[in-house]
């Protein structure tokens, strides 16, 4: 089997899961149902991605790469607040739109070593220190992106576990308006009192700055992150 059709037959595979996954369940996915529902015996799939295991990272890693290609990247939005906005509503919708999929690339076990998911998450990180940099950010980065992952990750599960008659649209807006309001300022911090917010902001202008050296560049982000996290 040349490198290509083994590329070509490992992406039917993967489709297949997924759409096992989406009509059945992840109880229905087993090496035998999926060599199956991909016309292959079950060893192939073995020689392929090694075990059951390896076979689900390997479909969380395409849900990874099919969510980051439906990402819009805007280097100077606008609107900061408004972009975080629209990336929340995105991987929300995501999660609405392919539960089962989902699932497997959220739920334990945490897929975080995933190429995609990495890029995925230098995507929100992007996002978060344009936030900073502006005065925007109530927090710290890495405490504002586990807020953003929980509420999403928690929106689209909930939604799901309601019956179909008890959904309300209002609960999606208000998870989503909660996290706005959890992690940023609706006044830039810099023009408010106290200096956290202003080392919030230094601190994620730091990588542009041409007159440090990395030595002082290190030095000075760690008082800057003493500083912004003092009263949190």
């Amino acid at each position: 089997m040349t490198p290509r059709s083994t590329e070509e037959t490992r992406l039917r595979v993967i489709e297949a899961t997924i759409d096992l996954l989406a009509r059945e369940g992840r109880d229905a996915v087993t090496t035998r149902a999926v060599a199956a529902e991909a016309g292959l015996q079950p060893p192939a799939i073995y020689r392929l991605f090694g075990d059951k295991d390896g076979l689900l990272d390997a479909v969380a890693e395409h849900g990874f790469t099919t969510f980051l290609r439906s990402k819009h990247v805007d280097p100077d939005p606008p609107d900061p607040i408004e972009d975080l906005r629209a990336g929340w509503d995105l991987a929300v919708e995501f999660g609405l739109a392919n539960p089962a999929l989902f699932t497997i690339m959220y739920v334990a076990p945490a897929r975080t070593e995933s190429a995609a998911f990495k890029a995925g998450m230098e995507i929100l990180m992007g996002r978060l220190r344009r936030l900073a940099a502006r005065g925007l950010l109530r927090v710290d980065e890495t405490l504002a992106a586990q807020v953003i992952h929980a509420t999403a990750r928690g929106a689209v599960l909930t939604w799901l576990s309601l019956p179909e008659n008890g959904r309300d649209p209002a609960l999606l807006t208000t998870l989503r308006e909660s996290m706005v309001s959890a992690i940023t300022n609706e006044r830039p911090a810099v023009q408010e009192p106290g200096p956290a917010g202003a080392a919030r902001a230094l601190r994620a202008a730091l990588p542009d700055q041409k007159v440090l050296s990395e030595g002082e560049k290190v030095l000075l982000k760690e008082w800057l992150d003493r500083i912004a996290t003092e009263n949190e």
